[in-house]
């Protein structure tokens, strides 16, 4: 606690580039915090699938269709309890930017498969009653000030939907969701009839997928071989997973998403790390002959190389609590970034952890040792004659 002054007093020395170094930290324990808030979003979003939910799509893509004449026979499987049609929409509401996800589904099997979507039941039953009708989620809602009653128009990015005029919309329902009870479920969906959908687009428009629920997880292996081989010699083959496969194989679509990111993360990491040393260094040689003056004056060779490592410690101290708060407060709003928001916006749990806080903090002190050791080194290895030669 001595040498605190003396710490204060030497990072006052040059306090643009003392706040800067610190901001630049800052800047890498942000976006740290941001990319594992990620990786752990996806994460949580695979393990907290439905057990008993199972996703039928053509065994191909998801870009190719499958027959509306399949549900009937998707039903009649033994332990198959309810079948419901899901297409991806990509509406587009007044702007891009605007965008969120949005399915045309058979509402009712689709609302009792995924009670996790709280719907009160006059909502419910306007909604069922209506074929313009939507569901959209709290979040929604809040975000562009609708409630019930309200009529609104999207047109759709696909080829195919958009040689229809644009779908108007009467939002019948805003549904809720208990985060402690389903964690994972967001609250930014919109739903609306698929019957809606086929009719507006003169009766073109087949499944996207089949959402299935069945009786028995533990029989979903056999259940999905069913299902597959009961369309296998068909002109359009299925293939039929868990949703927890379902969503793994969704994300595997932009490659190692998860080593992508860490890999962005560690050269962010890396790269301060330099600048931090960098700039340590620089501090260091412009103090060569203050350090010298403080080993004649009696300073061991140990309180230099402590008073060096406070700088650092103190800038990495300061970089980890900016960067902590920036990731507390910015990494919730990502969602509402135009496009960035539009990629981010289905994760429910994007907040920072007090785990990740503590794991940043400990990265910017781990961070700012390790730059500040080998000028603190030199510095403690140095002669006061090597020092004080210059005069």
């Amino acid at each position: 606690m001595k040498l605190l002054p003396l710490i204060l007093k030497h990072l006052r020395h040059n306090p643009v580039r003392t706040a800067s170094t610190a901001l630049a930290v800052a800047a890498s324990i942000f976006l740290f915090c941001a990319l594992e808030t990620i990786i752990a979003a996806i994460d949580w979003g695979l393990k907290s699938a439905s057990a008993n939910r199972l996703v039928m799509r053509h065994s191909v893509s998801l870009q190719f269709p499958l027959p509306l004449a399949y549900k009937a026979r998707i039903a009649g499987v033994p332990g198959v309890r309810r079948v419901a049609t899901s297409n991806w929409f990509f509406g587009v509401y007044q702007d891009i930017k605007n965008f969120f996800p949005n399915f045309a589904v058979d509402a009712e099997d689709y609302l009792a498969i995924y009670p996790e979507y709280e719907l009160p039941e006059a909502q419910r039953s306007e909604l069922l009653r209506t074929l313009k009708g939507c569901a959209v989620g709290r979040d929604t809602a809040e975000r562009f000030g609708w409630k019930a009653g309200d009529v609104f128009s999207m047109e759709s990015r696909i080829p195919t939907y958009r040689k229809a005029e644009p779908f108007e919309f009467v939002i019948c329902g805003i549904y809720e969701v208990d985060l402690e009870k389903n964690p994972s479920t967001t609250g930014s969906l919109m739903l609306f009839h698929h019957k809606y959908l086929y009719e507006g687009t003169g009766q073109r428009v087949q499944a996207g997928t089949y959402i299935i629920e069945i009786a028995d997880p533990e029989k979903a292996p056999a259940i999905a071989q069913a299902l597959d081989a009961m369309f296998e010699n068909s002109d359009a083959p299925t293939k039929t997973e868990t949703e927890a496969a379902f969503r793994a194989g969704f994300v595997s679509m932009g490659g190692n998403l998860a080593l992508l990111l860490h890999t962005i993360g560690l050269a962010v990491t890396f790269t301060i790390l330099l600048v931090t040393a960098n700039t340590m260094s620089m501090a260091v040689r412009e103090r060569r002959t203050e350090i010298g003056i403080l080993k004649t004056l009696g300073f061991s060779d140990r309180r230099v190389l402590l008073l060096v490592l406070g700088e650092a410690l103190l800038i990495g101290l300061a970089g980890g609590a900016i960067g902590i708060a920036l990731g507390w407060v910015g990494i919730p709003l990502l969602p509402r970034v135009p496009f960035l928001g539009d990629a981010l916006r289905g994760f429910p749990r994007l907040y920072p952890t007090p785990q990740l806080a503590a794991y940043g903090f400990g990265t910017a002190l781990l961070v700012a040792l390790a730059a500040g050791f080998a000028p603190a080194f030199l510095s403690y290895r140095a002669r006061i004659t090597q020092l004080l030669r210059s005069l």
